[in-house]
């Protein structure tokens, strides 16, 4: 499989969105190949259909003189001598060309489902690792139902455009040249007159395509709000029942329900009367070949067999050259999510590997920063000139007031986001110039909403050592005062957990969070209230275990509560961005300042 072709700007035009489809089409070029030789097989066999049916009624039933081709295949045919085997040769000729259409079809249909759903899977393959691999600032301002939706609905955007524009234009293109091709030969005063409806069909094409898109987009509108909606209940279920949501969830529900009807409506009442006018036209263009070719055949100018060969040929004359029409309105109309995955496309990766990057091995654990400042809005800098020093296996604690930045700073040692000036260094190699994977490797972290998958406990807890063995997993568990409750659930470490955890406690959660991060023996921790659901007996025997594990990790914990402040070997106390007060807890305790107030307070 080729590489992904380079996605365009999200406003691009239809042409340059095409030809991006068929880029992604001939990363499959095995497939895609498949898919044009059968086109063309089904195309010929359609084509030769009517044949059989020219030959009998003109050469058999009518018994005209026959033409050099008639003549030559009435020889081939062994009994050709007698009518009633030409009846049978004719009839088992149609019979075979519409059963060998029929299976091609069929094989046509399977083909390009099958390149369609893997274009999609290509698609939604490099959205879903470029979506990953972006910053926490630009998932901060996105909803996970709308990346999820990106990543699902709206990458099938290329499917649609292959299999109901591309594929059928190619299609429609390549009959029209063999149809109009043959019937000009055949006819063409008839062929002129099966064209003269294609300016009505233009023009009702040009009346409908605008309102069709508009209304396209408002269906689109409001099932993105039906979801969102659907997304935002059930993942805050805890809270809509304890403030009894319930029944105006029920009535927004309806609503949207309702919404999404009367859209769905209005499009299919816009798309019945295009389709009637369409239909009109194809009416109108096979009643006037049927007048003007049995005038002809009464005149004597015409065959009875030439005409029912335009007639066959009609049904699939106007279908493709609907199709031609139609192809525009299908990219239009598959346009808005394609500019959704385009725009993702587009969304650079603010923290990424630089050019000639160093994998770092394990790393010693010594942490720097130096005047670092950064920020997550512009001209709004959350930590201002941060400049300090952690030896290994030292104990960092980050306190402060809500909002002091303490989580902040402990995101930019793994790199979630990079400063805005001055330098944060591991081991003294500035960490913007290691590679993320060998960085993040290094750093094991406890965030402050602990968040578990749907998976087996075990699997919780190895997710950041996926080979890691169940002893060594029980061992982590025992570390972190998590083995009890584990043991006591109904398959122990093999019990599956609900989404987020959602079948356990805070306090529970918590357990498995920092089991997690200890089983991933990492030389940097990052602890962010690593204790707060906890009660006073388990944080007692939970830090009395950390002191032994941190006494070979450099540790950064985040704390507000004093019992767990007490323990580290040295607090940083943040205000307005920047680090007020450093020391231990008695020096800062002694010196009366703003640690002392803060201690007091609490």
């Amino acid at each position: 499989m080729s590489t992904r072709p380079t996605a365009p700007s999200p406003d691009a035009s239809p042409a340059r969105l095409c030809r991006w489809v068929l880029g992604l089409a001939l990363r499959r070029r095995l497939s895609l190949l498949a898919v044009g030789a059968t086109t063309l097989l089904k195309v010929g066999v359609d084509a030769l259909k009517p044949w059989p049916m020219l030959f009998l009624v003109d050469y058999v039933l009518q018994a005209k003189v026959r033409p050099a081709w008639a003549q030559t295949w009435a020889e081939f045919l062994p009994g050709a001598e007698s009518p009633a085997n030409l009846i049978a040769w004719c009839v088992a000729a149609t019979v075979m060309l519409f059963f060998l259409s029929w299976a091609l079809g069929l094989v046509l249909s399977y083909a390009s489902v099958s390149l369609g759903q893997r274009m999609v899977y290509d698609l939604a393959t490099d959205l879903f690792a470029h979506l990953q691999k972006l910053s926490l600032r630009f998932h901060a301002k996105q909803s996970t139902g709308d990346n999820i939706r990106r990543v699902t609905a709206d990458a099938a955007c290329v499917s649609m455009i292959f299999k109901d524009a591309l594929l059928p234009l190619a299609t429609a293109l390549a009959s029209l040249l063999v149809m109009c091709g043959v019937l000009w030969r055949v006819e063409p005063g008839l062929t002129l007159l099966a064209l003269a409806v294609v300016p009505w069909m233009a023009v009702v094409l040009r009346r409908y395509a605008k309102p069709m898109l508009d209304l396209g987009y408002q269906q689109q509108q409001v099932e993105m709000r039906l979801y969102q909606l659907t997304e935002q209940t059930f993942s805050s279920l805890p809270v809509v029942q304890a403030f009894c949501r319930e029944e105006l969830n029920d009535q927004a529900l309806a609503r949207a329900n309702r919404d999404t009807i009367d859209a769905t409506l209005a499009l299919t009442r816009v798309q019945l009367r295009f389709k009637i006018l369409m239909g009109l036209a194809t009416a109108a263009g096979t009643a006037a070949i049927l007048w003007f070719g049995t005038q002809q055949a009464l005149a004597g100018h015409l065959s009875i067999g030439v005409i029912l060969l335009f007639l066959s040929y009609l049904g699939a004359f106007y279908e493709p050259l609907a199709s031609v029409m139609y192809t525009g309105l299908v990219v239009e109309s598959a346009a808005g999510s394609a500019k959704r995955v385009l725009e993702v496309f587009h969304t650079p990766h603010e923290v990424n590997d630089p050019p000639g990057a160093k994998a770092l091995g394990r790393a010693r654990g010594e942490v720097r920063f130096e005047n670092v400042t950064f920020g997550y809005e512009p001209e709004r800098a959350v930590l201002r000139g941060i400049s300090f020093q952690a030896q290994p296996g030292e104990c960092v604690a980050l306190a402060g007031a809500t909002g002091a930045g303490k989580t902040t700073l402990a995101s930019l040692i793994p790199r979630f986001f990079d400063p805005w000036e001055g330098r944060v260094e591991l081991d003294g190699q500035d960490v913007r110039n290691l590679t993320l994977r060998s960085l993040r490797t290094n750093v094991a972290m406890v965030l402050q909403e602990p968040f578990l998958f749907p998976l087996s406990v075990a699997e919780n807890i190895a997710y950041g050592r996926p080979r890691a063995t169940q002893a060594e997993i029980e061992a982590a568990a025992r570390a972190a005062r998590a083995h009890d409750f584990i043991a006591s659930l109904p398959k122990g470490y093999r019990t599956v957990l609900g989404d987020r955890g959602a079948t356990l406690s805070l306090g529970q959660r918590q357990r498995l969070a920092i089991a997690r991060a200890l089983l991933k023996d990492a030389p940097i921790l990052i602890l962010d209230e690593p204790t707060s659901a906890l009660d006073a007996d388990t944080e007692h025997e939970l830090l009395a275990a950390l002191e032994t594990l941190m006494s070979h990790r450099t540790t950064f914990i985040i704390a507000h509560r004093l019992s767990t402040l007490r323990r580290t070997t040295r607090i940083l106390f943040l205000k307005d961005g920047g680090v007020a007060e450093a020391g231990s807890h008695e020096e800062l305790l002694a010196r009366g300042g703003l640690y002392a107030r803060f201690w007091q307070g609490s």
